[in-house]
């Protein structure tokens, strides 16, 4: 594809990584306002977990999708759910409305990141990736630098329904946009759907990411639930290997697991995902509890790690033309891992540059890593199965942040539970919220004890994102040492 087409092609996919990225951001902005306003504050944390469990499940199968019916159609279909969604938002009339909706919402989201990035495969060659993969990562940065202020803005002078309406014109412009410029670039793969590897893959992420939700209640952590649903989990996955082992045309083709580089860039997506995204959620609190800092700088304890990431992206992706992709991951791992190695010294007395330091070592880790990765892999696998091989990558690093923010949380529930105890505080009678709120009754001592207590207990959470950082090193080290030149020609899928 050359010409005018290209370039309007590449504004659409630039509106669906806008739209993907700073859905986040926006919302959570918004949230205490729309919980204010509904009620139903019980169920909180479902606005955001049944969009993430909705989305999640729907990434591996959309990039299946794509590649049986062609990108176009699946495209659509993945937007018009995502606007759906959103404008369903703007009515719901109660908390359990809105999480029913963000389901909806959550589905269609699924397919917008990894369609885009598969898109963007079909349509640039390795070297245009390696160029243009910049821009891509610059709407990333700008989108998760100005959704909370868009967000806060919309809440404080028009209304929060507008948080889903911000949703609209950029989804009908990037639906126009690929209804008037797309054409087919290589040929579908065709063949029938494999509805049971679908059912089992869904229903596995389903019941998994369940669990992980239970695991997050810390110390509250429902035994009997978590063990069901985990159990469930890896039922379902095990027949889901049964299946595609036999399928004709399998949702998820074991057949790309035996490429070398496809299971790094997985495994270090996954153990990436695990220690920066579950480390992220962690960081503000740290912010906000230990050092005392108000609610908005503590938000802005993550702007060093986005800018560096959008940065060293930009930077990364250009050098990948004259270096070796494994040798620029391997470069940016062990940045990531001497950043984690800093956020395991946290403590009350940690200097905010220090903070910023960690962070944006291990947002510059994962800048020059993860597009490292995913051109890579969109480099060698076969065409016919690029939107899958692009969707599986991406899927493991969600994951990997799933399983990374629960295992953190259940670590931070249980130490910071055995700090207080060591102090001379009972858990199960201090409440937190002393720490993020003015509190003139309580005495000085013991908020110094709790915070004390706070900085311990995240000590473990960042060691327990170090590891996995050591591990994802790890995994990146095991990558073919080649340099990856052109795409592989297209052949004959293979069964496994």
């Amino acid at each position: 594809m050359t010409g005018l087409r290209l370039y309007v092609i590449t504004f659409a996919m630039m509106l669906s990584l806008f739209l993907a990225s700073i859905e986040a951001t926006v919302i959570a902005t918004a949230m205490p306002t729309i919980v204010a306003e509904l009620g139903g504050l019980e169920i909180y944390a479902w606005v955001f977990s049944a969009y993430m469990l909705a989305s999640t499940t729907m990434v591996p199968i959309f990039g299946k999708l794509s590649d049986i019916y062609g990108r176009r159609r699946i495209y659509l279909i993945a937007v018009t759910l995502f606007l759906i969604g959103a404008m369903l938002c703007t009515q719901a009339q109660s908390m359990p409305q809105l999480v029913f909706f963000r389901v909806i919402q959550g589905l269609g989201a699924g397919g917008l990141q990894p369609l885009a990035f598969t898109i963007i495969g079909d349509i640039f060659t390795f070297e245009q990736r390696a160029k243009m993969q910049g821009l891509f990562s610059g709407v990333w940065g700008v989108s998760s630098l100005v959704g909370p202020l868009i967000g806060g803005f919309l809440v404080d002078y028009v209304a929060w329904q507008w948080v889903f309406w911000l949703n609209l014109p950029f989804g009908v412009l990037a639906v126009a946009l690929m209804l008037a410029a797309w054409r087919p670039v290589h040929p579908r793969t065709g063949g029938k759907v494999d509805y049971w590897g679908a059912a089992l893959l869904s229903g596995g992420v389903v019941m998994l990411m369940l669990a992980l939700f239970e695991l997050r209640a810390g110390r509250g952590i429902n035994l009997v639930n978590f063990g069901a649903t985990l159990l469930g989990a890896i039922v379902l996955f095990g027949a889901l290997l049964w299946v595609e082992r036999r399928a004709e045309n399998p949702i998820l083709p074991l057949t790309l697991f035996r490429d070398r580089l496809f299971v790094s860039a997985s495994g270090h997506g996954f153990l990436a995902g695990f220690a920066l995204f579950g480390g992220a959620a962690f960081v503000p609190l740290f912010a906000q509890a230990v050092l005392g800092t108000s609610a908005t700088a503590a938000g802005a304890t993550l702007t060093p790690q986005l800018l560096c990431w959008t940065v060293a992206s930009i930077i990364g992706s250009r050098l990948l033309l004259r270096f070796s992709y494994r040798s620029l991951a391997l470069t940016g791992m062990t940045l990531f891992v001497i950043g984690a190695s800093i956020m395991t010294q946290v403590s009350q007395a940690m200097p905010a540059w220090v903070l910023g330091l960690g962070v944006g070592l291990m947002g510059t880790g994962m800048g020059l890593s993860i597009p490292t990765f995913l051109i890579a892999v969109q480099a060698v696998v076969p065409r016919q199965s690029l939107g899958t091989a692009t969707a599986t990558v991406q899927f493991s690093r969600s994951i990997g942040g799933a399983v990374g923010t629960s295992v953190m949380g259940m670590i931070l529930a249980a130490q910071l539970a055995a700090g207080l105890t060591a102090t001379g505080l009972d858990p199960n009678v201090v409440s937190m919220d002393v720490l993020l709120e003015a509190h003139p009754l309580v005495p000085a001592a013991t908020i110094i004890s709790m915070q004390s207590a706070m900085a311990a207990a995240m000590q473990s959470v960042f060691l327990a994102g170090l590891v996995a950082g050591i591990l994802a090193w790890g995994m990146t080290a095991l990558a073919p040492r080649e340099r990856i030149g052109q795409p592989t020609p297209v052949k004959p899928a293979a069964r496994a």
